[in-house]
């Protein structure tokens, strides 16, 4: 375990100023997010691989590649984001709090990918962020959200925040939400640098649809997503399925 999380460091460290290198020189060359993006989809990969975790994607069929949605996934651990980068067969930016925007090379890298920063400590810039990631569902790029805000300390599904909720109204566009199991044991967010290997179960939902629906809609609407997403996880995790099937 030990060399298998000083190897998954160093791979980190390295995949992460290769691939955000080229992901920042191909967006400049070509002016383009997509393919910067794809180079993201690589680090992903890459990562998982180094860490040794393998990611079971479950309702693949139900994603609709020609439309655009806000996919809202809960959030256990960092692997959740090398999962959705690496498995969600789609283009997509993430939704991402500012201080990522900030950290050497990824920030870069998350920039030239077409990323949206959000600043939850300024109500303005906040909602400008909101306003900027619902034009670009609406111009045909689907946008990830953790409605949790932030990861978990227990692994158990947290209350959601309403700014990506405020996201899908203002697009008018569907929801699809994202359950993500068994990534809490391989890296929790305090107690431990170690990596534990293992399995990740990703399940797509339905999309949940937003068209007509107002701010008044917003609470019922966290609550039918929230819901969604607990289906798919374990009874530990916060949801309804046995622990065994993580």
């Amino acid at each position: 375990m030990l060399v298998r999380s000083v190897w998954f460091y160093v791979v980190l460290f390295v995949s992460t100023i290769l691939i955000g290198s080229l992901a920042i020189l191909t967006a400049t060359i070509t002016r383009q997010s997509d393919l910067a993006h794809l180079c993201a989809r690589l680090w992903g990969n890459v990562n998982l691989w180094a860490a040794g975790v393998k990611v079971e994607v479950h309702g693949l069929e139900r994603i609709d590649a020609a439309s655009s949605f806000v996919y809202a996934a809960n959030h256990q651990s960092w692997f959740d984001i090398f999962a959705i980068l690496g498995k969600l067969p789609v283009q997509f930016r993430w939704l991402a709090k500012a201080e990522l925007f900030q950290l050497f090379m990824l920030g870069p890298a998350m920039r030239a990918s077409g990323y949206i920063p959000i600043d939850r400590s300024d109500r303005r810039k906040a909602f400008e962020s909101i306003r900027l990631a619902a034009q670009r569902i609406r111009e045909g790029t689907s946008v990830v959200i953790f409605p949790e805000g932030t990861r978990s300390l227990d692994g158990v599904l947290q209350e959601f925040k309403k700014g990506g909720f405020m996201l899908a109204l203002q697009s008018q566009h569907p929801i699809v939400p994202i359950s993500i199991s068994g990534s809490f044991q391989i890296l929790p967010k305090r107690g431990s640098w170690r990596i534990h290997p293992g399995r990740v179960h990703m399940t797509i939902g339905t999309a949940i649809p937003t068209e007509g629906l107002t701010t008044r809609d917003r609470d019922a609407l966290m609550h039918q997503v929230r819901e969604a997403i607990r289906a798919h996880l374990t009874v530990s995790e916060g949801g309804i399925l046995p622990d065994i099937a993580a």
